[in-house]
């Protein structure tokens, strides 16, 4: 008898591998897992202290109380009118994906790639086809207006619900976009009546704090999902969120807490009251964030400095916590030492070098490509915190070892 065959995420193999040679005593530099540095606000982990005797299960959409909170943070942050009736919790943002996707049937998605590791197999899992997008470094790997109209026109005709995924900043490039380029997706995306999955999990992490969702241009058909794993520095604690459109129809609301009831029941209790003081936007939320803003743009800016110098390409990240970089300057070198793809890139370097990178291939780029995803996260987040407005000047000491690791792949590669 055959069971269904689904692979493990990339991240959490190649995570799990490292934390292996580690344990073994081999030096490895952890550029292959985008854990969050940052403690959660202090606060934050009282309030989850204090709900620790929460034993119960909430509605399947989450406490009241909380998509109360939900709603108010992200009108305010994001500039938009969102209603708690609107916001959907669950147990992380990955089920979220997987229900929506679910309840679209029949289906297809569109994915612009390179993108995160699970789109794709989640699509295939909700019985969907799966329409790539290929990007380009040249274009900033963004997809442009006229690469969607080509992919819409390609498989009109479909009776399907066609939805697609648009994550930014975004995962593994880093990289977001600007007001004027989501307007121009948006008027193909209308015309052709496509709903929107936009993943806007580090739309807090954009490094000059200007993130614009993409519900304020296509609200209508837009679903945003969102959390505390990244800037809230609360992965594990497995808390997301997803704000419908205003005028959602009823049958999409009641399927998703449908889904949500017969595979997770509810996000647990405790975490949702801790996510209560998450979502208190005041002052001191204000600073956590500006603060976290200033201390990735400044390691961003000299984790890429260090990967120019080494001839390595990439583009200087806007947001998050990732580069995607390109080896390709470096193609006729690698071949000759018997290397032609990046799975067999990034295996040589962990064995040579101890220097843990995700292969291209794992965000849907080409294995030829030469293409590998960096996080640069391997800080002391709390520390770096502590530096505050001086972050800039002591960016360095504090990606000392990340320097180190790029520094291993530079001779590595000479």
């Amino acid at each position: 008898m055959a069971f269904l065959k689904v692979a493990k995420s990339g991240t959490l193999s190649l995570n799990e591998k490292s934390r292996a040679l580690a344990d073994a005593g081999r030096q490895v530099y952890r550029f292959g897992f985008g854990e969050s540095p940052f403690p959660p606000p202090r606060r934050v982990q009282e309030a989850l202290r204090r709900a620790a005797h929460r034993q119960d299960y909430t509605d399947v959409a989450g406490l009241p109380a909380l998509r109360e909170k939900i709603a108010a943070f992200h009108h305010e942050v994001d500039g938009y009118p969102i209603q708690p009736s609107q916001v959907l919790i669950a147990p992380g943002t990955k089920p979220l994906l997987h229900n929506i996707m679910r309840a679209f049937q029949p289906g297809e998605v569109t994915i612009p790639g390179p993108s995160w590791v699970s789109y794709a197999p989640l699509a295939r899992l909700a019985g969907h086809k799966v329409i790539g997008i290929p990007t380009a470094f040249e274009g900033r790997w963004r997809v442009k207006p006229e690469d969607l109209e080509r992919a819409f026109l390609r498989h009109r005709g479909m009776d399907c619900h066609k939805l697609m995924v648009l994550n930014y900043p975004g995962n593994p490039d880093g990289l977001t976009y600007s007001y004027e380029e989501l307007a121009a997706l948006t008027a193909v995306l209308r015309r052709h009546g496509v709903w929107v999955i936009a993943d806007e999990i580090y739309g807090l992490l954009d490094h000059r704090g200007q993130h614009v969702s993409m519900a304020r241009l296509y609200p209508e058909r837009t679903l945003v999902t969102t959390g505390l794993s990244k800037w809230c520095g609360a992965g594990g604690w497995r808390l997301g969120a997803l704000i419908l459109p205003p005028d959602a129809p009823k049958a999409l609301h009641d399927a998703l807490v449908g889904l949500g009831s017969e595979t997770y029941s509810c996000a647990p209790a405790p975490i949702q009251v801790a996510a209560l003081e998450a979502y208190e936007l005041d002052s001191e939320l204000h600073g956590y964030l500006a603060a976290q803003r200033r201390i990735l743009r400044a390691i961003g800016s000299a984790v890429h400095l260090a990967l120019a110098k080494a001839g390595i390409r990439a583009h200087a990240p806007q947001g998050g916590f990732y580069l995607l970089l390109d080896f390709s300057p470096f193609s006729d070198r690698l071949v000759a030492r018997g290397i032609c793809s990046d799975s067999q890139l990034c295996d040589r370097l962990l064995a040579d070098t101890g220097v843990a990178l995700l292969p291209g291939g794992a965000f849907g780029m080409p294995s030829g490509s030469l293409t590998a995803r960096l996080a640069y996260v391997d800080f002391d987040g709390e520390a770096a915190q502590r530096d505050g407005e001086r972050i800039e000047a002591t960016a360095t000491e504090h990606a000392a070892k990340m320097l180190e690791g790029i520094a291993a792949l530079r001779k590595w590669l000479r």
